[in-house]
């Protein structure tokens, strides 16, 4: 068995302007170092399809589809919220984005491949039901998560994010879900400052302060994820994988190591192992020294392979 790698060219087509974060230099410096590591053939590549609307409908309702549909301009940029711009060829980008989430849980649900790590963009987990917010138009994960529970009928789905930004696009949509057990890390306080407290006990929160180094982080992580992750015994985890609580990074104030990342996937990976006959998605949301973001996800993936072989 092998880990799958999602990605697509035009993914870099969305472009939010030279200042941006969120650029696409994010992906090809991801796959450069993927390339120059040599993991690259331990990969099985994939070109991904678009997400179709119908699969859309699952998480996002008509009346917003529609709403970005007629915001995406023909040409120059329109914001959507002073972080988000749409460009004309913003939504291929992101049904893209959201297309290889699907097709990640189809070909691990029917054993074509033991793991996949899919590098997209926009990226997802701040997209709320009806709400574009942080960089991000349709919920990516939340998308996985619903097809592998409604067209492959499994009955526990794990989301765990562990984003230096609390997914509250992903917790708005999944709350409440007992078929889904959402595990995640995030500084505190900080953006986007909700989906921290009073939610349904399928959100396991870990907040995290500023300043937080990788020893206290484990710490953390392993008292708050752990136990709920085993009790749940899920029959697939789902990863949104933010790099961007790395302490080079621009957007945050923890301060992770590469180390810190390997680890965290090392533990998910075992425990798919244990639980899910070793099933796990993982898809890129955060992450923006393009150094560090490289490193850091050469390490997850390099996990990754190393469960899937």
């Amino acid at each position: 068995m092998t880990t799958a790698f999602f990605s697509h060219d035009d993914c870099a087509r969305h472009n939010m302007g030279a200042e941006h974060p969120e650029s696409p230099e994010r992906l090809s410096r991801i796959i450069s170092y993927i390339e120059d590591s040599g993991l690259d053939q331990e990969l099985d590549w994939v070109r991904p399809d678009e997400a179709t609307r119908d699969q859309l409908l699952m998480v996002h309702p008509e009346k917003y589809l529609h709403q970005l549909d007629l915001m995406q301009p023909t040409k120059g940029r329109v914001f959507t919220d002073p972080d988000t711009a749409l460009m004309p060829d913003t939504l291929r980008a992101a049904r893209l984005a959201a297309g290889a989430n699907i097709q990640a849980v189809d070909m691990v649900l029917s054993s074509q491949v033991t793991n996949a790590f899919i590098c997209a963009r926009p990226p997802g987990h701040h997209a709320e039901r009806a709400k574009s917010m942080g960089f991000c138009f349709y919920n990516n994960v939340a998308l996985a998560a619903m097809r592998a529970l409604t067209f492959h009928h499994l009955e526990r789905v794990a989301i765990v994010d562990f984003d230096v930004h609390q997914g509250n696009g992903t917790a708005d949509i999944v709350q409440g879900d007992e078929r889904i057990l959402m595990c995640s890390s995030f500084q505190h306080p900080f953006y986007p400052h909700s989906h921290v407290y009073r939610l349904p006990d399928n959100i396991v929160n870990v907040p995290i302060p500023a300043e937080c180094d990788g020893p206290e982080y484990r710490k953390r992580v392993e008292e708050g994820w752990v136990s709920k992750l085993e009790a749940f015994r899920p029959q697939l985890i789902l990863v949104s994988a933010g790099f961007d609580g790395h302490r080079l990074d621009p957007m945050a104030e923890t301060n992770l190591e590469t180390g810190d990342y390997r680890w965290l996937t090392e533990m998910l990976t075992g425990l798919a192992k244990e639980y899910a006959n070793d099933r796990l998605i993982s898809t890129l949301e955060g992450g923006y020294h393009l150094k560090a973001l490289a490193e850091s996800v050469g390490a997850h993936v390099g996990e990754l392979v190393r469960a899937g072989r």
